[in-house]
């Protein structure tokens, strides 16, 4: 198999090749290769590649994706549980998937809204192989709410005074960023004296009179919508104080002396103190019990906030931040507690195996608290997944044995926390496959000598197979002793020389074949610079040259180029690149540098530099640049018995300044000849006070250092001998530990020699028993690490110390651990065992706990020794294998998974402590009970008929009891693959053979067959086969005489249909002319009508009518063409006579009164307003029926009837005879009404028949007779 490139690698050893196997079976990740040539033949379980993040927040205002993708063979289908059930995304027209892909597309630009689709998403990616899982994505939309409406009272300070501006921005998701500014959009200034906080408030340690505005704004940004919100401006003023009095700090935040602080691992931790104070105070912060990380640690806003990167457990702890000025110091105390969620160890990863192979999944985590591990096998817990008897489940582990095909599954792990989850997904892939090369054959490698070579096999195969390699067509396969061979089937040569140029031929086996390949190498001359440029000194004006002279292998071309300080030449004619040299014409200073020549090849490049250095025209000499020389005049003073003072004189500079001193010494007692760091001190001073330590015989020297290098150090000073002083430690790692039953071995790790302190370095070893009254035993030795106390009691605790000495002293007082003397093996076994079967497969054993004093070592726990011994005979016994379950600790019980249904059990307990095993308990028998059966071994079909079949079969290899019967359900399947109706069929245990009568020609069936004991039913097999076509019965299949009869809005399809029964019909029909796709309705029944509705008025229309099946068929197309629209089915009212009729009386009784008018108008009579009234109506005035509402002054026999229902006309102009909303519109004939600003309508309604009016205060305008005329123009 291909396995990824492991930095260890292992060297050609038959002895060690079966382990390592082994070990890659068991535990490595083992991917198939995405070849594709492999993976025309090779199934895969799914592997999801990619999701959405677990916590997902969306724009509202964009459409939702949420991703998921996943690579198998075959290619997975997909699925998606929401808030944990089933979600239908064909139910919801705003959802749709990509096509081959989960990833779903949740269309609210349109209509929808994102809040509606807020919840928790998981998807299914699933194959036959298994079934893998995503994450739980947490689908929320992201809120910029606006800041709630608060009036805001002026502020009047006094000089001097501490202020908090709160901001109190409004909650939303992702929260906000704050930030102050002004009206102008101006940051405000921020000092030590005037800062924001982590919650956005802005602090004043004291106010100044140019604090005072009115335009203090807080704003929220919420980065997701691209969106801030703003608070009303806060305005200050701040009054000049005749005499402001000083005052010591006060902490404005966090409040009191101490608080706490919790944080994940791996985050940011913030801590922030803000002190008030006149003067301004300054804050630093400190670690109680330890130091601050020097790498992850930040001060921010002026040091009042203390941030760690990356926090991890060690992190946690006191910290102190401290606020001073002159007037006082206050302190406050964060109680730091680092917790975390689920972190990997090791996640679970693919695993490949052959059938009968033995393999095993290992999901480890860690976390604060500890996560908890549950696994899930095809995305089901593990506890109610369907039995696989290869499966044991041991904590973290799944240990696989002897695995077959229907082993393949897709297991889940799930490591959880009150802080999160981790979930891993990982597939075990049962795959018989013989060796196959993945590297193109004949591959050249081109290597430099001397340099290693590597050379590929890339290899697939399951058993995974093994790798040699073999040079030249004839010889035995490479040694160890030159070659390495990684385990991903690459050959190393590490020193490759020109005899290493030839063939290499990669062979791979294992049991099913072998397949190999051939590669060549070739070996070529390295390049060299043999002529290099030369560091120049040239006077300005002047000219100069570097040489670059360059061999190479002649089968290789070689490219050279010129850099200047690392970067491309200038730009200037001034610079000229010969062959073999680069010449730089009237130098100028800014021509000084590092020029570098660059020669490269295909396989290698090499370079070389040279310093230009430009000086001034002058006779004088050129200054000389160079190191300084060595410091010299060396001299101790101040010597005291820890410290002395040296000082030196420093050598020329050489004309450059020199930078720092450098100060080693050396311990001529201890280790003569080796120098080591003291200490650094400024170029500028020339002496240093050392710290020394006792009983060393120092020596110091010095090196200076400028910017073109390091001095040689400089002559060695006086030594000088520090007193000698007792020890300030004692010996570290101490240890009290018994390798014999009778004794207790005394370790710890010595002093070293400058750590002795002086002469005569020696260590008192002490112990005593731990519950005894013994006084203290002890022993002074030198020399060694270890010491051996013989004779003791058997596994007793023990009290230890270790104390260091020499001729000046005892070290301080050590401190004292505890030991154990020597384990002996267990005296007593476990009593009282007794089993409980469980079920076929668990039983439950208990034992009694055995006395501590007979443990006689640490309680390692109890180991259950079980076997089967039901097919084994007197004669193999000794060969049976046994089973071994240790449980941890003082448990006195557990539980035997993973046994085998209707077997005979023996088992025993023994206690383990850390010297082994002791005495086995009695033996106890036990039976499992009957289990279910396991599938049948095989299910053939043979001898198909018109109208039967033959099965045949082999019955279960694992029948786990005595079979009861066989059941076989079988069902027809189309030609579009659905599933018929199902027939059961019961069979007698002892037939392997049954012939199925009177079934349909020519028809594809699917059977189910299972055995069953008294258990119940056992896994099923599967199989499909079909009868064979009854020629003299087959007749063509056509359909005809296609008939359409159309109204508005539907149209009536009907056909003639000559061909076998038991077809299913389906319409297609779309815009006749249009390029648009055909819409297929399908029929139910064998019927030979079917209607289409919602079809658009007035539209042309082509369709056919289709059979679905093996030999599909559709018909001629045809062509028709709805009706047109109406807007109701009233009648034409301007065509009534009794309407002309009635207008005509209108028409005279107006002329009438027109005439009388005009009378009294010339007899200059007044008339009453009443008589006014009535002569001219007013429409907006006129009195009401209550029976039914409508206008009394032109009602009429139509109008007490109800109003006919008319056709609502959508845009898009189809017509819906069933839609009965009422509409003013419903009634009109085509005008289109008007609204005012506050929703009332307006506007005429010629020729048409008023709806009774709405409940309300809604206004209405009587139908207008010169209206009504108005309409027949």
């Amino acid at each position: 198999m291909q396995l990824e490139i492991m930095p260890r690698k292992k060297r050609l050893s038959a002895g060690r090749v079966p382990l390592i196997l082994f070990l890659c079976q068991m535990i490595s990740a083992l991917d198939v290769p995405l070849d594709s040539k492999l993976l025309e033949d090779l199934v895969q379980p799914p592997t999801i590649t990619q999701q959405s993040p677990k916590d997902y927040i969306v724009d509202p205002r964009e459409n939702i994706v949420i991703q998921c993708e996943a690579k198998g063979k075959p290619p997975p289908s997909f699925s998606w549980t929401r808030n944990g059930t089933h979600f239908d995304i064909d139910k919801d027209p705003l959802v749709t998937m990509k096509a081959g892909l989960g990833t779903l597309i949740i269309n609210i630009m349109g209509e929808g809204k994102a809040e509606t689709y807020e919840g928790v998403y998981q998807c299914t990616a699933r194959n036959e192989r298994g079934a893998a899982i995503s994450n739980n994505i947490v689908v929320r939309p992201s809120r910029s709410p606006l800041w709630t409406k608060e009036k805001l009272e002026p502020i009047t300070l006094r000089s001097g005074q501490s202020l908090i501006l709160p901001c109190r921005p409004p909650v939303g998701l992702p929260p906000a960023i704050i930030f102050w500014m002004d009206n102008s959009f101006q940051r405000l200034p921020q000092s030590e004296r005037v800062s924001q906080g982590l919650n956005g408030d802005l602090y004043f340690s004291n106010v100044l009179p140019e604090d005072s505005r009115e335009d203090y704004i807080c704003y929220a940004r919420f980065n997701h919508t691209q969106t801030i919100q703003q608070k009303q401006p806060i305005s200050l003023k701040v009054v000049l104080a005749k005499s402001s009095r000083e005052r010591p700090p006060t902490f404005l935040t966090p409040q009191g002396n101490a608080s706490n602080k919790e944080e994940l691992r791996g985050n940011v931790l913030s801590l922030e103190c803000i002190a008030e104070g006149l003067p301004t105070p300054i804050i630093y912060w400190i670690k109680e019990d330890g130091t601050l990380p020097t790498n992850r640690t930040f001060y921010r806003n002026f040091q009042k906030t203390l941030q760690i990167t990356q926090v991890s457990e060690a992190d946690s702890g006191k910290y102190q931040c401290i606020a001073k000025n002159a007037l006082g110091v206050i302190h406050h105390t964060i109680s730091v507690t680092v917790k975390a969620a689920p972190y990997w160890i090791m996640a679970p990863q693919n695993l490949v195996l052959s059938p009968g192979e033995d393999g095993a999944l290992v999901c480890r985590a860690n976390g604060n608290p500890k996560p908890r591990i549950s696994w899930l096998s095809n995305g089901v817990p593990i506890e109610i997944a369907p039995d696989d008897p290869s499966r044991k489940i041991n904590g973290d582990t799944i240990i696989f044995s002897s695995v077959q095909e229907r082993s393949s599954a897709v297991y889940q792990c799930n490591a959880s926390n009150e802080y999160g989850y981790l979930l891993g997904n990982a597939f075990v892939n049962v795959l018989a496959e013989p060796p196959r090369i993945l590297t193109s054959e004949n591959t050249l490698y081109q290597v430099i000598a001397n340099r290693p070579a590597l050379l590929d096999c890339a290899f697939f195969g399951s058993p995974l197979p093994t790798i040699e390699w073999f040079k030249g067509t004839k010889g035995s396969a490479l040694r160890e002793d030159t070659y390495v061979l990684h385990e991903n089937g690459t050959l190393e040569i590490p020193v490759a020389q020109k005899d290493s140029t030839g063939t290499y031929t990669c062979v791979a086996r294992n049991k099913l074949g072998m397949a190999k390949n051939e590669v060549h190498l070739e070996i070529k001359d390295p390049t060299r610079i043999i002529k290099q440029p030369e560091y120049a000194v040239v006077q300005r004006g002047s000219t100069v040259s570097f040489e670059c002279k360059v061999k190479h292998d002649h089968t290789l071309i070689p490219t050279v180029i010129w850099l200047k300080d690392n970067g491309e030449l200038p730009s200037d004619g001034r610079f000229t690149v010969d062959k073999d040299q680069l010449v730089v014409a009237d130098v100028s200073d800014s021509d000084g540098g590092t020029y570098t020549c660059v020669a490269n090849t295909t396989l290698d490049d090499v370079s070389a530099s040279a310093v230009l250095s430009v000086v001034a025209p002058t006779p004088t000499p050129a200054p000389i640049y160079d190191v300084p020389n060595p410091p010299f005049d060396l001299e101790l003073t101040d010597q005291l018995d820890k410290s002395v003072q040296l000082s030196w004189t420093p050598g020329d500079d050489n004309n450059s300044p020199i930078t720092k001193f450098i100060i080693e010494y050396e311990d001529a007692m201890h280790e003569a000849g080796l120098w080591h760091h003291q200490t650094e001190v400024p170029g500028t001073q020339t002496t240093a006070q050392l710290k020394l330590s006792p009983y060393v015989n120092y020596s110091f020297r010095v090196m200076a250092e400028n910017s073109l290098g390091r001095s040689l150090p400089s002559e060695a000073s006086e030594q000088y001998l520090t007193k000698a002083a007792e020890p300030d430690k004692n010996p570290m790692t101490v240890e009290g530990l018994g390798s014999e039953p009778d004794n207790l071995v005394i370790t710890w790790q010595p002093l070293n020699g400058f750590e002795s302190n002086g002469p005569g370095l020696q260590y008192k070893v002490s112990w005593r028993q731990k519950d005894g009254d013994d006084e203290w035993t002890s022993v002074v030795v030198a020399n060694v690490s270890k010491y051996i106390v013989s004779g003791t009691p058997t596994f007793v605790p023990y009290l230890i110390k270790v104390q260091a000495l020499n001729d000046v002293g005892f070290a301080p007082e050590p401190a004292v651990v505890m030991g154990h003397s020597g384990e002996d093996l267990p005296m007593v076994a476990p009593g009282n065992v007794h089993v409980t079967v469980v079920n076929s497969t668990l039983a439950e054993v208990h034992w009694d706990p055995v006395p501590l004093k007979s443990v006689r070592g640490h309680l390692q726990g109890y180991r259950i020794y079980y076997w089967t011994d039901q097919n084994s005979s007197k004669r193999n016994r000794r060969h049976i294998e046994k089973k071994i379950l240790t449980f941890q600790g003082s448990k006195t019980h557990g539980m035997l998974p993973g046994l085998e249904p209707f077997s005979h059990y023996t088992l025993n307990v023994r206690v383990v402590n850390g010297k082994g095993e002791g005495p086995a308990s009695p033996d106890r028998v036990f039976h499992t009970p009957e289990g279910v059966p396991s599938a049948p071994s095989s299910l053939k079909i043979v001898n198909p008929t018109l109208d039967s079949l033959t099965l045949e079969w082999d019955p279960p290899s694992h029948p786990n009891g005595i079979l009861t019967e066989y059941t076989l359900k079988y069902q027809p399947i189309n030609s579009t693959h659905e599933l018929g109706p199902l027939v059961d069929l019961k069979i007698p245990a002892n037939k392997t053979r049954w012939t199925l009568k009177n079934l349909n020609f020519s028809t594809r069936y699917k059977f189910y067959f299972y055995a069953q004991t008294s258990a119940g039913s056992g896994s099923q097999i599967t199989e499909e086969a079909v009868t064979t076509v009854d020629e003299g019965k087959m007749v063509n299949p056509r359909i005809s005489k296609l008939t359409v009869a159309a109204a508005e809005t539907y149209a009536n399809i009907s056909w003639e249909y000559e061909g076998p029964e038991h077809v299913n019909f389906y319409v297609e029909y779309g815009v006749a002319g249009s390029k648009e796709e055909w819409r297929k309705e399908i029929v139910n029944g064998s019927r030979s009508f079917f209607g289409l509705k919602g079809l658009m008025p007035g539209t042309a229309y082509k369709v056919r009518v289709g059979a679905e099946g093996d030999s599909g068929f559709v018909s001629s197309e045809d062509v028709f063409e709805t009706g047109p629209a109406m807007a109701s089915r009233q009648v034409d009212i301007a065509t009534q006579g009794w309407f002309i009729g009635l207008m005509c009386a209108v028409a005279l009784l107006i002329l009438i009164l027109l005439i009388v008018c005009f009378i009294r108008r010339n007899k200059g009579g007044k008339y009453p307003v009443k008589e006014k009234e009535d002569a001219h109506p007013d429409p907006e005035i006129q009195p009401m029926k209550e029976d039914d509402g409508t206008f009394g002054e032109y009602s009429d026999a139509e109008d007490h009837k109800p109003l006919k229902k008319g056709s609502r006309t959508p845009s898009d102009r189809t017509v819906k005879k069933e839609d009965s909303d009422d509409s003013l519109v419903d009634y009109g004939e085509g005008v289109n009404g008007q609204f005012n600003e506050d929703g009332s309508f307006i506007g005429q309604y010629s020729g048409k028949k008023e709806k009774e009016p709405a409940e309300g205060n809604e206004s209405s305008e009587a139908p207008s007779p010169v209206n009504a005329m108005n309409s027949f123009v």
